[in-house]
Order: C-alpha cells, then structure tokens, then sequence
C-alpha cells in the first residue's frame, strides 16, 4: 500500500557582506556576522557550508514562526510549508522537487531530522519541530553531494541546524500571534494561530544545561478540495444542488469544486533538553533530548446546499446540469485526527578542535512513540459524531545513526580526515478497521507493511595546499546497504508475501578543485557521485489491481548521481557576488510514473520505478551587499536557473525530454533591510517562482487550480523594534500583496504577525 498519512521579474540581487566562516571539518564552525552568509570555501573542504544562516538575524528580518522559516531566503531552496506547524514541509532544491525528500539530508545537532523510511512530500518529509526557532544558533546550508563524509542523500541539499548553549545563566519568553484571511471559491475564513515558548539555561563551571519549550496552536487554511470530474452529457436527473463552482483541473478537463477540506486544527508542544560537559583536556560530551507531540484535527466545508437549505455531502445529485454520484469518501476520506509523539535524541563526544589531531563520535536515535490517524469511513454529516472507520499507525517507526570521525594535520600541506559510518531503519505500518472511528478499540487488522534499511560505510577525504593558491580536496566514500525482514500483508485483496532480501555496494569518488586568483577572485570546481538508496517506503509499497494486491517492485536499485559545479566568486570587504554552474546527471532514479503492472495489459498504475536517466543543468546567481546607496541598506539575494529533463524512459516514451516533476525553472528571492540605529530594523522580501509540473510526462497543463504547481510572486515584510536590552517586539505580513497560487495545495495568502520576545 502507499503510505498516506493525511492528506514577474523578481527583486533585485544582492545579499549583505559576510565576514570569513571558521569552520572546522568535523563539529561546529561556522560564525557568520549576518542572516544570510556565504561561507567561505577557500580552503576547498567539500564538507563546509555554502551558505550559513544565523538564527538570531533570521528571526530580526524574516518572520520566523517555526523553524523551517529560517530557510525562507535561502539560495535555490524551498520549504513547501503550508500553514504554520505544517509537518508536511519537504525541501525542494535547485536539482529536486518537492516530492524528493529522500534526496536531502537535515540534521539538529548531528541527529537526522530528514525522515529516510521514504521518499515523498507527506509521511517522509522533515521533523523541523525537533528544535524551537528560538533554540537555534545558525543553519549551515551544503549543496551538492561533493563531501564524502555523507552519504548519497545529500545529492539534493545538507542541512546542518545547530542549537545554542549558554555562557551565562539565561531565560527567554516569546509569544507569537498571527492571523490570515483566506477567499477561494465558497470559502471565506479568518484563521490564527499562536505560540508560546520559553528556555532557561546556565553554564556552572565546566557544566552546561539548557531546557525549553514551545507550545503552537494554529488553525490553516483548507489544504484540498473536494472536486468531481464533469460527466461528458448533461442530465436533469437528480437532486439538484446549488453551490459548486465550475473549474477545470490541472490536465485541462472540465470539473466542479464541491467543497474545501483539509482544515486542520493543530496543536503542538516540543520540549527539548541539551546538557554539556567540557572536560579539561578540551574535550566535550553533549546529549540532546527532544519530545515533539501533535494533535491534529481536519475538518471539511462543503458548498452544495439543497433546495431547502441544507449542507449536503454525499449522494446522487444535479449540479449546474449534470448528474454526479458523490460518494462517502469525497468528504469522509478528509475528515481525521492525527496524533504523533516523537522522540529525538543524540550524544555526542568530541576532542579539543586545536592542534592536528581531532576526532567525534556521534549517536542518535529517532522514534516514533505514538504515530495514528483516524480517520472515518462513514459517511457525513453521521461521521462527525462516530461511525465506523480506520486507523493507520506508524509507532515503532524510527531509525538510528553512529558516525565516528577523525581529522590529521601532521602531513604538512594536508589535511586528512576520515569516518565510520552506520545506519538503521525500521518502519512499521498497520491499518486497522474500528466501529467507532474517534474512540472505539481496533478490531480486525486490514493490512500492513513492515521493512528494514541498513548501510555501513567509510569515507576518507585529502584536502591538499598544491601551492598557496591552489588547494585539492580528493575523497571518496564506500557504502554497504541491504534491506531486509520486508513484509507485506492485506486482508482483502488477500497479499501476505516476505519480500526479498536486497542489497549494493558503491564507491562514490569526489574532487573539489579552489583557486585563488587575485585577493579577491575564487575559482572553484567540483565533481561528486552518489547513490541514493532506495527507502523502504519505496521497496514495499502495494497497489491494488481488481481483487489482486501486488507489490510491484521490491528490488529496485539506487539511484546513481554524477553531479558538477564550476564557480567564480568575488569578494571584498563589503560584500560578494558568485555565480555557479552546475549538472546533475541521475541514472536508474526513483521516480513514480504509471505504467502497466501486468504483462500485455493497457491498464496503469503509478508507482516508483528506475527511470532510466534523467538530468538537470543550469546556474546560481548570489550577491550581497552592506550599506548601499547609503549607510544601513543592507540588501541580498539569489537568481537560480535550472533545466530539469527526462532523457531516456523506455517505459513511458512520451515523456522523454519533457520537464522533472516540481522543478521549476526559475526560483529568485530577496532581502532588503534598513537599520538606521541598533534598535530599529524594517525588512521588506520578495520570493519568485515560475510554474513547474506535477507530472513526468507534462500532462498537468493547468497550473493555478488545485494539484496544479503555479508560479508565484509573494512580497514579506518584516518590523522589529529592541525596547531595551531585554524586550523586542516585531510586527509583520506575509504574503503581503495576497498571491493566490497553488503548489498542489492551495498556499497561504495575506498573513498578518505580531511576536514580542524577553531574553535576559
């Protein structure tokens, strides 16, 4: 079964000056002065941020209600956040969609946040709620699978978030509110949302702790609609209805809009814990501990009215001419709750970073305590009540990580550093039927899937100073992966199958190459493989044909990445301008596209399949610049181009050379702000993005309707105003020309804010 866990000219360039980043190959590093710094690469370490994001100016010009905001403005990304506390937010990224998730690694303190049981936009997207914004101290930006220290994941984006510990003793308080008024077809709402958070902490001696918390209570605005496909002749049959709205969908073809749904209330708290013990010799052991819970309801609003008044949701009905059969599940199957706790965890023991021996080791564990969604298949308004119904639990979830890594300057014009890897994934999925869908006990066990992941792997890298100018990073990383205990059960259509043991070895070489040449210019080049191993998700998944279940491949192989950089990079003392030329070139790619299961027959289905070659070239464009035109503008920006193709796919002809689904072809945002004394900030942004496809063979013509991906022009702003040394208050607007766009869902529009911060 597939898992389903719920349902223009852009701105102007320009980003503020960066001060050199000290980064270290292993631990922290970074320490950049503003939002948005382009870490320093001089010394040609693959494994060093290209843009790094300090947390505290992030949240002084961006508005920052959770976590994943901080990425709002970064180059090539995107965050497909939907409403505040989303935790369907994948990273897309200048070579990957939206539904690429698998393609991104995201840590918090060395602990894996991206979610490697899949590769989609719903279940395996990150947990970004691990960490409380306020928690954080910079966001550390790698793209490109060009270190060997990581794995083939990183061929799309790495993300290292970092958290904050204290020098002193610390406490801070934060509330935030914010409101939107939403107008799409029948709906006409005003939601909000708030939060509240706090942390205290303190540093005795050589020991330092820190614990907070953050409580979000949010309500968004409709995530889907309910809508019928036309029928080709019109009829008069039928209880007739009034209320739908005439559209088409993203292929072109005549619909009705009957209802919104997804309208999720949420509410959520993380806790989070992190102590550390600085030994004498400089060592340090830290831990981090951090429980995420949610309780998430989705209600429905259906437009169709009867001829007396009354909301209907289901049945044989006339509307606007045609006859329609609205069953149950076109508003039941959105209506649920969802209920998740997670924890996180990571300990972590590194060396003193002075002298020419370091060393870290690394081990983290993340579980799913309490995944289920309920959800009814009874039809409304009698479900709202109770009813039958199912659940679908993921508990048991989870996977594990331990890297241990070493770093050796003795060599003089070397630096060599090197690492163990291991990785374990466990998914577990049980769907279960239930006579009373929000309170009844489990009964009979529908189906389910269960599987495990594991790699191990080495990697060792050179940096080498050639002379002064010219430094050459060598590296390469050898990975062992199998799946294994796969195991696919259905009750009807009857399917109780073990799944075949499957496993690859891969070397992954990778070379970076840094010139210097003048005090201002840079010249870079990079050359990386990757294989990016196939989830379990995607191993098990199952598709019903008729009374058949199937699992049409549980043997697919890893995709295999080759991906190329060339930049130039001029920097002085007020800021830079790079421009990047890149290629990703991705055999056997993880790709769902339909195509017949069975042998000689016309019917499709869609599934993930090895596409045979697909490949994405273009560039990247970022400047930044302080005090312009005159003291206190500070401006920043990006431009990305990116021409991702279908080469060859003998399965589905058609849709050779035609676009990557969710890539779009050019992404630009921007940041301007002034700051006229230290107390004063105003912030005004722009992000831009043309239309992309949802489909691997361009069928989805239709860009502004639900399911369709449109392009958008959404303009921010952002006030912040410092009472005293202690106080802060913000105000700001999202959104704040009110775009109206879809990228599958229907995307916020104008959104007011307010948040007043005390820290002392």
């Amino acid at each position: 079964m597939s898992l389903r866990l719920s349902l223009r000219a852009c701105a102007s360039l320009a980003v503020l000056a960066a001060t050199p980043a000290i980064a270290q190959t292993i631990g922290a590093g970074l320490q950049p002065e503003y939002v948005i710094v382009n870490a320093d690469r001089d010394n040609a370490d693959p494994a060093r941020a290209d843009t790094s994001i300090t947390a505290a100016q992030a949240r002084e010009q961006i508005n920052t209600v959770n976590t994943e905001d901080i990425l709002k403005f970064a180059p090539s990304l995107l965050v497909r956040k939907r409403h505040y506390g989303d935790t369907q937010d994948p990273v897309a990224t200048r070579t990957s969609g939206v539904g690429a998730s698998a393609r991104n690694l995201i840590f918090v303190d060395g602990i894996m946040i991206s979610a490697p049981i899949g590769n989609n936009n719903t279940s395996a997207t990150p947990n970004f709620g691990v960490a409380a914004p306020h928690d954080i101290s910079r966001v550390d930006v790698l793209y490109g699978p060009f270190a060997a220290r990581y794995a083939g994941n990183s061929m799309g984006t790495t993300i290292n978030i970092r958290t904050r510990m204290p020098e002193t003793f610390e406490f801070y308080a934060n509330a935030t509110g914010a409101v939107q008024t939403f107008e799409q077809y029948g709906s006409d709402m005003t939601v909000g949302t708030y939060q509240l958070s706090g942390g205290i902490g303190d540093r005795i001696g050589d020991f330092s702790w820190r614990l907070s918390a953050n409580h979000l209570d949010s309500k968004g605005q409709p995530l889907a609609y309910a809508t019928l496909a036309r029928p080709a002749a019109s009829s008069a049959a039928g209880t007739v209805l009034t209320g739908a709205f005439n559209d088409l969908n993203r292929t072109a073809a005549a619909i009705v809009v009957v209802g919104a749904t997804g309208i999720e209330e949420q509410v959520q708290d993380t806790v989070s814990l992190k102590l550390a013990y600085d030994f004498a010799d400089g060592m340090r052991l830290s831990y981090l501990a951090s429980v995420f819970h949610q309780d998430n309801d989705s209600g429905v609003e259906s437009y169709l009215r009867n001829a007396g008044g009354a909301v209907v949701y289901s049945g044989n009905s006339n509307i606007n001419g045609y006859i329609y059969n609205i069953a149950a599940s076109t508003f039941s199957n959105n209506v649920y709750n969802t209920q998740q706790t997670k924890l996180a965890q990571g300990l972590t023991l590194a060396s003193a970073r002075d002298g020419d021996f370091a060393w870290e080791l690394t081990v983290s564990r993340f579980d799913y305590l309490t995944d289920k969604q309920r959800v009814p298949t009874t039809v409304l308004p009698a479900a709202f009540t109770g009813g039958t119904g199912t659940v679908n639990r993921l508990n048991g979830t989870g996977w594990m990580t331990f890297d241990a890594n070493v770093l050796w300057r003795g060599w003089d014009g070397h630096e060599l550093s090197a690492g163990l890897h291991r990785d374990v994934e466990t998914f577990s999925q049980i769907c279960s039927s239930m006579t009373d869908w929000i309170a009844g006990p489990v009964t009979t066990v529908a189906s389910s899937a269960r599987g495990r992941t594991a790699t191990n792997a080495v990697w060792l890298q050179d940096i080498w100073s050639i002379t002064d100018d010219v430094k050459l990073a060598l590296g390469g990383r050898y990975e062992d992966w199998r799946a294994y205990n796969g195991n696919n059960f259905s009750a009807t259509p009857a399917l109780n199958t073990n799944q075949p043991e499957i496993s690859a070895s891969t070397f992954s070489p990778k070379v970076s190459l840094a010139w210097q040449a003048s005090e201002a210019w840079r010249l870079t080049a990079s050359w990386g493989v990757a294989y990016r191993m196939p989830t379990v998700t995607e191993l098990y998944q199952a598709i019903t044909t008729g009374a058949t279940l199937t699992v049409p491949n549980p043997n697919l192989k890893p995709e295999h990445g080759n991906d190329y950089e060339v930049s130039a990079e001029r920097r002085d003392e007020d800021g830079l301008i790079r421009l990047s030329l890149f290629q990703q070139d991705i055999t056997n790619a993880l790709i769902s596209q339909s195509a017949p299961l069975v042998t000689g027959s016309t019917t499709l289905f869609s599934y993930v399949q090895n596409v045979p070659r697909v490949r994405t070239r273009g560039f990247e464009l970022v400047a930044s610049q302080r005090d312009v035109i005159f003291d206190g503008l500070e401006l920043q920006g990006s431009i990305t181009y990116a021409d991702g193709r279908i080469v060859e796919n003998p399965v589905l002809p058609v849709s050779v050379n035609k676009f990557l689904p969710q890539i779009t072809k050019w992404r630009a945002n921007a940041l301007a702000t002034y700051r006229p004394d230290a107390d004063w900030s105003f912030t005004l942004g722009a992000r831009y993005s043309d239309r992309s496809f949802g489909t691997i063979d361009n069928t989805d013509t239709v860009s502004q309707t639900y399911q369709g991906f449109a392009g958008y022009f959404v303009v921010d702003a952002r006030i912040q105003y410092r009472l005293d040394e202690n106080w802060t208050v913000s105000a700001g607007i999202d959104n704040l020309n009110n775009d109206k766009y879809f990228l599958f869902h229907p995307f916020p529009q104008r959104t007011f804010l307010m948040e007043i911060h005390y820290a002392q």
